[in-house]
């Protein structure tokens, strides 16, 4: 049985994940909006990963007999002044959520939920993978600047990014 307290911090985990696919469809709309379908694919792509992040707290919190309850979702922002910008937003929004399943961890330790505890240790995994992901775009837009022929190189690269979901994870 999920501990109420734990219970509680996973919806508002649940919440938060939807949020990030929110808004990095809103970044994906940006991007589609300045013709860089490249960059909105790399972000259609963290849709669909924080997605996957949201049906794994989903399930868990029912899989331990937990009830989950849907908030409303904030509205995201819809523009920003270059790509760097939007690199910047999104390496800033994942050092948060690194922050909430940290805060998670900490809360599962606090009630002596183990199974929280082990659960969440997939997402310790994952933040330090999303963070690297976003830093090495970041850098690349960082040495060749927001204008040029370097970001259509870029823009190519990310295009050709796909979502492979993780093999053999429960909770799924």
């Amino acid at each position: 049985m999920l501990p109420k307290k734990m219970e509680e911090a996973l919806n508002g985990q649940l919440n938060a994940e939807l949020y990030s696919a929110y808004l990095y469809m809103s970044m994906a709309a940006y991007f589609e909006s300045i013709n860089l379908a490249g960059f909105a694919n790399w972000m259609k792509i963290q849709v669909q990963e924080e997605m996957f992040h949201a049906q794994k707290f989903f399930n868990y919190i029912n899989e331990r007999s937990g009830r989950v309850i849907m908030r409303a979702i904030e509205k995201p922002e819809t523009d920003w002044e270059t790509t760097s910008d939007v690199f910047e937003h999104t390496y800033k929004h994942e050092q948060k959520v690194t922050s909430l399943i940290n805060d998670l961890v900490e809360l599962s330790r606090s009630e002596k939920d183990n199974a929280t505890y082990n659960f969440l240790q997939w997402f310790v995994s994952e933040q330090v993978e999303e963070e690297a992901s976003v830093d090495a775009v970041l850098q690349k837009l960082k040495l060749i600047g927001d204008f040029g022929p370097g970001i259509f190189m870029i823009d190519q690269e990310l295009g050709n990014r796909v979502f492979t979901p993780p093999a053999a994870v429960t909770g799924v």
